[in-house]
């Protein structure tokens, strides 16, 4: 059964909005991301996520990790789009069952960026898990925060992994107990 992945990039304050802001990508961070991309089949996203990631990635080409993330495919959830591009499929009007669906067939595991309102559902369906937080050492001052939107009664996290990265980066993964 594959898993469902959730990375987050957050700062010190708890920000997660507008990472191309404030992230901190060096060539350490850059190469385990692009790694990390060869663990997973697909991405699962929201429809804001879907149009941003479309806008800044979706014609680049010759970057490995953009080239990557164009050949993946992508399930979004959605209320209002009727269609998409981008080698991505609408998850209908159940996104939880689809997701849990996806979950058990066969194949890698299913990666998530960013924590946004689709974790609602997400979290209080208990599809999600584990969480991938990459704390980045800077302060936004203000901006969304991690779990801003989303209902966290009950949601308990074991620490299962952390890895301190050159840059000052800390990757703490949790697993809902």
């Amino acid at each position: 059964m594959r898993k469902l992945i959730e990375s987050t990039l957050v700062t010190l304050d708890g920000v997660i909005e507008a990472p191309e802001r404030w992230a901190l990508f060096d060539a350490e961070s850059s190469a385990l991301s692009l790694e990390q991309l060869d663990n997973y089949e697909a991405f699962v996203m929201g429809r804001t996520t879907y149009e941003t990631f479309y806008a800044n990635w979706g014609q680049a080409t010759g970057n490995p990790y953009t080239d990557r993330i164009n050949a993946m495919p992508k399930y979004v959830a959605s209320r209002s789009l009727a269609e998409t591009t981008w080698n991505a499929t609408l998850l209908g009007p159940d996104p939880s069952s689809a997701i849990a669906s996806l979950k058990r067939q066969p194949g890698k595991d299913l990666i998530k960026y960013g924590t946004t309102r689709f974790d609602d559902t997400l979290v209080q369906d208990h599809l999600i898990d584990e969480f991938r937080f990459w704390y980045m050492p800077v302060v936004a001052g203000s901006g969304q925060r991690l779990f801003e939107h989303v209902d966290t009664t009950g949601l308990d996290l074991r620490l299962t992994d952390e890895k301190r990265l050159q840059n000052g980066s800390i990757i703490l993964t949790y697993v809902p107990r």
